[in-house]
């Protein structure tokens, strides 16, 4: 497993998301990705999955001390008190004294972020959080979080993909020291369309998959959270140590259109700001 640091902290670099995994499903997807090498694991409290994700976590002989596990508190509960109290369920639902990191999943103009982190900072200050950090911010917003509030975030997790870039985010992480954490790295399927991907893949022996999670974590500062449910795409993805992208290829996936961007609920902020 190869790491990003950002704030002394090591991160592995390839994760799995566990966005709309459930039941039996969950838990068992969980446990084959530990099996196979995975040691970031992604939930939040609104994917109702963290006790299957906890259970996983339990039930397998690796040591928790050697996992990387996130959280994220939802955008309605984000006041000061309801964020001491979701994260006590949260830790009850996963079975695990603490969590190594604690996102905003959303940020909410209705709620003040000064509140919200210091709820975020008295879990850090108590040993049940270990690191916090932002979800779904755009450039400006984090600027304010790390700029005017002066938040020690570790990451800001955002949809990045071969068609959605997030090049103003990662040069904010340089002089910040923080990560960018790419959710929905694949476009939810659709890179495996795109036909320079594809051809890209070819030369490899690769799939467009496995190409456009290695053009993310060849990135400084990048991690990146693939979800699957078989073993055998968890695998693929997994297996992507093997080979580097030349720069041509690199440069090839960094010219394609870049505006396409699949998650924006209708209480997403402004992505201009």
């Amino acid at each position: 497993m190869q790491f990003k640091t950002a704030k002394g902290v090591d991160v592995p670099e390839l994760g799995m998301g566990t966005h709309r995994l459930y039941g039996k499903e969950c838990k068992n997807s969980v446990l084959n990705a530990l099996d196979i090498g995975y040691r970031h694991i992604d939930t939040a409290q609104i994917y109702k999955n963290e006790k299957e994700v906890g259970d996983a976590i339990y039930a397998s002989p690796v040591d928790r001390e050697d996992l990387f596990l996130t959280t994220k508190v939802w955008h309605t509960s984000l006041d000061h008190d309801d964020v001491l109290h979701s994260v006590e369920e949260s830790l009850r639902l996963l079975r695990t004294p603490f969590i190594d990191l604690l996102l905003i999943h959303w940020p909410n103009s209705q709620y003040s972020l000064q509140q919200t982190f210091e709820a975020m900072l008295a879990l850090r200050d108590q040993g049940k959080v270990l690191n916090i950090g932002i979800s779904n911010f755009p450039v400006g917003l984090t600027k304010e979080v790390i700029q005017d509030l002066r938040m020690p975030i570790l990451t800001n997790q955002v949809e990045f993909h071969p068609f959605l870039g997030q090049f103003d985010l990662l040069d904010l992480t340089y002089d910040h020291d923080f990560l960018i954490t790419a959710y929905s790295p694949l476009a939810q399927g659709q890179v495996m369309n795109d036909v320079t991907l594809i051809s890209i893949a070819e030369e490899y022996g690769k799939s467009p998959a496995q190409i456009s999670l290695r053009w993310l974590i060849e990135q400084e500062n990048v991690v990146a959270i693939p979800k699957a449910t078989s073993r055998e795409h968890l695998e693929s993805n997994f297996n992507i140590y093997d080979f580097e992208l030349s720069d041509d290829h690199f440069e090839q996936i960094d010219n394609l259109e870049k505006n396409r961007r699949i998650v924006s609920p209708t209480f997403a902020p402004n992505w201009d700001e």
